[in-house]
């Protein structure tokens, strides 16, 4: 079987450890701006599942589980750890929640139009302004 055969789609979601799910729902609902995604199942611990994407199905989820990961001593730019990279329309509007919430961000090191930064557990996070096309 060859990769074509796979037929990979995309990514359906991503998943970050929340030790505080109030305070990793305010900071993705009103420091990113996202929405709830509807349709998390029951499950035998919190969390949330974030839209990503508009209605592509794409979604973040946020589960309040013991972290297996440390938290600490984590790089100070986010490109050179773990994270999850979206894409976004215009990065200032961002940009600006995040200065207005007090989120440090370091831009991206290739300069590319993009920052990370981390949610309140120490999450990596990029965020790429879109372009018409990629360059290898």
């Amino acid at each position: 079987m060859s990769l074509s055969e796979t037929n990979f789609l995309g990514i359906d979601h991503h998943s970050v450890i929340s030790s505080d799910i109030n305070k990793s729902k305010f900071f993705f609902l009103e420091v990113m701006g996202l929405e709830i995604a509807p349709g998390r199942p029951p499950l035998p611990f919190d969390g949330a599942w974030f839209k990503i994407g508009g209605n592509s199905g794409q979604t973040l989820h946020c589960l309040c589980l013991p972290n297996p990961d440390p938290v600490d001593n984590r790089p100070e730019h986010g490109g050179v750890d773990r994270h999850v990279a979206v894409r976004i329309a215009d990065l200032e509007p961002l940009i600006e929640r995040l200065e207005h919430h007090g989120v440090t961000y370091t831009r991206s090191k290739s300069g590319r139009r993009a920052i990370f930064f981390r949610d309140p557990d120490g999450n990596a996070i990029e965020v790429i302004e879109a372009i018409e096309t990629f360059v290898d």
